[in-house]
């Protein structure tokens, strides 16, 4: 029987709090040793986004200046309030020592988890490879998601 030891996060969405918990949960998995993949798919892309304008077309082009990945642009799901929101969360974890986002991510890479991009969401929302960071896997589609479940003890989706 194979060993299903693993962890899957299928990250849905771009919310700040949303993606917080997210790689929260991966750290967690990862530092206890579980294999940990993250499958981003539609709005959780910006998460691994460098943040540059993405798009080739006319809507691309639409949804890549109002939808701008990066992590550091990532709002929170209520009260943002045109990036006040995000402003105002980012000094209060600060004030309460938690890791910001930015480097809750590099710890999830250091400890080996795999950030994989959803390939049909890349090519909806017309995001090439290099407009993610470098230490994402290569996009795959859905099947590769449903292997890393089927060796994960649990499979979440943010």
């Amino acid at each position: 029987m194979q060993n299903r030891d693993g962890v899957t996060i299928v990250v849905f969405s771009g919310d700040m709090d949303k993606v917080i918990a997210a790689f929260n949960i991966a750290v967690g998995a990862a530092a206890s040793g579980k294999e940990t993949t993250m499958f981003f798919t539609f709005w959780g892309i910006k998460a691994i986004q460098k943040g540059n304008l993405t798009g080739k077309s006319f809507f691309g082009r639409m949804m890549g200046l109002l939808n701008r990945g990066g992590i550091n642009r990532i709002g929170p799901s209520r009260f943002n309030f045109g990036g006040i929101g995000r402003w105002m969360f980012k000094q209060m974890m600060k004030a309460h020592n938690v890791t910001p986002l930015e480097e809750l991510r590099k710890m999830a890479v250091d400890l080996g988890v795999k950030l994989v991009p959803c390939q049909m969401s890349m090519e909806v929302m017309e995001i090439r490879r290099e407009d993610l960071i470098d230490e994402v896997a290569e996009p795959a589609g859905v099947a590769t998601m449903l292997e890393a479940a089927g060796r994960s003890f649990a499979t979440l989706f943010i």
